[in-house]
């Protein structure tokens, strides 16, 4: 099952905070919904296992997740590959990031592959909760920037 999802964060901090704070694995892992643990690799890599829920079936996933800076277009790429309860997860995400005025704005898209007994589950259930969870994560990074806790 393919999944797709976009968004927009309007974002009141400077860009170069933004773009630094989307190439910290620390920053990004404390934005996903319902973290058990991480574990960071290096300054681009690190491992999250989260509390996953989709209709009935609830569980831990493992994460890995790679972070992918590119300056020179703005643009921070995500890979997240992982899985649990024997379902496999790959989602990238693309954040574009422009000044705008003061603040900055984050534009970005997802897509999602999901196999597995968790995609047997129904296509709504799991769209509904697939959006949760990323939209859960560039709204997070736009409540810490724009309230200075970054």
């Amino acid at each position: 099952m393919k999944l797709h999802y976009e968004g927009h964060e309007q974002i009141t901090a400077p860009y170069q905070t933004v773009f630094d704070f989307m190439n910290s694995p620390e920053k990004v892992a404390a934005c996903l919904p319902d973290v058990i643990s991480t574990e960071i690799a290096d300054p681009h890599h690190f491992t999250s296992v989260v509390r996953v829920g989709v209709g009935p079936v609830k569980g831990k996933f493992t994460f890995q997740v790679a972070l992918e800076p590119k300056p020179e277009q703005k643009v921070v790429d995500v890979t997240i590959h992982g899985g649990g309860m024997g379902s496999v997860v790959d989602l990238t995400a693309h954040a574009t990031m422009n000044a705008d005025g003061a603040g900055t704005t984050l534009d970005w898209t997802g897509e999602a592959t999901v196999s597995g007994p968790v995609a047997t589950i129904g296509g709504r259930i799991l769209d509904a909760q697939a959006k949760r969870i990323i939209t859960h994560v560039f709204t997070r990074v736009r409540e810490t920037l724009s309230s200075g806790q970054a």
